[in-house]
């Protein structure tokens, strides 16, 4: 279990930040126990924000399911290894994510790329947001199983990470996702946030295996590296982002056009950058909500 994630979790609930439906959902997925969600809904509704968070009693195992509400598919989630094809003696490792029915009816896949943070509790939930959806989803661990709580933290190792190897790495992601029994179709869906839209990005210039690619709020394509997407594109950014200038997204957008990339690109009033991630500050409801709908639609309309 992730302490960090389950407090922020239970600060955002008692903020009114995250629904109770969204707050059971994602407190069982880290606890591993319904009973363990319940009673800490119970502890939320009585103990004021500010006052100490409840101790807890858990599994300190990664939980393989996510319980779900009544009619909802059940979810099953874990961490898997496969072979690194560039030669190297470490294996890739990512978290994997999928719907228990895709045994019996394979579904489209999707890669999910971390923020700077790594493949943290919240990418994981993401993930199993994708299985959730209708999809097989697989985020790799481009970080070998490092994992950032604090910024400098993340910028070392956004700053020791290899940009062309991760990109390798996330086409060999991809070709074991291709090579499930439960993944159909010849190509697969990306989305990515913060560094991980960046390498969504990165990717669609050179990875043939994209179908749709969604980078939320990673750095814009020069116009050059544009006209070099191999896939749709449809982005997500926020009109506060202290990081990206809105010009500079407008020019990829007008880059695209110009190029003949099928692309949708949207600009949240008034969001920062990190507005999806709910465990953050920076979380928009609003915002989120609508990009989340409009990724499920681009990748309904994209992928086979």
């Amino acid at each position: 279990m992730d302490r960090v994630y389950v407090m922020n979790l239970v600060a955002s609930f008692q903020l009114g930040h995250i629904t109770r439906r969204q707050f059971l959902k994602r407190s069982t997925a880290a606890l591993g126990s319904v009973a363990l969600a319940n009673s800490l809904l119970v502890a939320c509704a009585a103990v004021p924000p500010n006052a100490p968070t409840p101790t807890l009693v858990a599994p300190t195992a990664e939980p393989t399911a996510e319980a779900v509400e009544e009619g909802a598919p059940e979810i099953m989630g874990e961490t898997v290894t496969y072979p690194n094809r560039e030669g190297a003696e470490q294996e890739l490792t990512g978290y994997l994510a999928w719907p228990a029915s895709a045994a019996d009816s394979p579904l489209p896949g999707v890669i999910v790329l971390q923020e700077w943070w790594g493949v943290n509790e919240h990418i994981k939930d993401v993930t199993r947001r994708f299985a959730a959806a209708g999809y097989v989803a697989l985020a790799p661990d481009l970080y070998h199983g490092a994992v950032a709580t604090e910024p400098d933290e993340a910028r070392k190792l956004v700053m020791e990470l290899d940009m062309p190897v991760a990109v390798a790495e996330i086409g060999q992601a991809i070709d074991f996702l291709l090579a499930q029994e439960s993944v159909r179709g010849e190509k697969a869906g990306m989305v990515g946030f913060c560094l991980g839209g960046r390498l969504v990005l990165a990717s669609a210039t050179t990875l043939e295996t994209i179908a749709a690619a969604v980078p939320f709020y990673g750095t814009p394509l020069s116009a050059e590296d544009s006209a070099k997407v191999k896939a749709p594109v449809q982005g997500h950014y926020g009109s506060e982002d202290g990081g990206i200038p809105v010009a500079s997204v407008q020019a990829m957008e007008a880059a695209l056009d110009g190029a003949g990339i099928v692309n949708d690109v949207y600009i949240y009033d008034g969001a920062p950058h990190a507005f999806f991630n709910d465990t953050a500050a920076s979380y928009r409801p609003e915002a989120a909500t609508t990009a989340w709908e409009r990724s499920i639609a681009w990748f309904a309309e994209h992928l086979a």
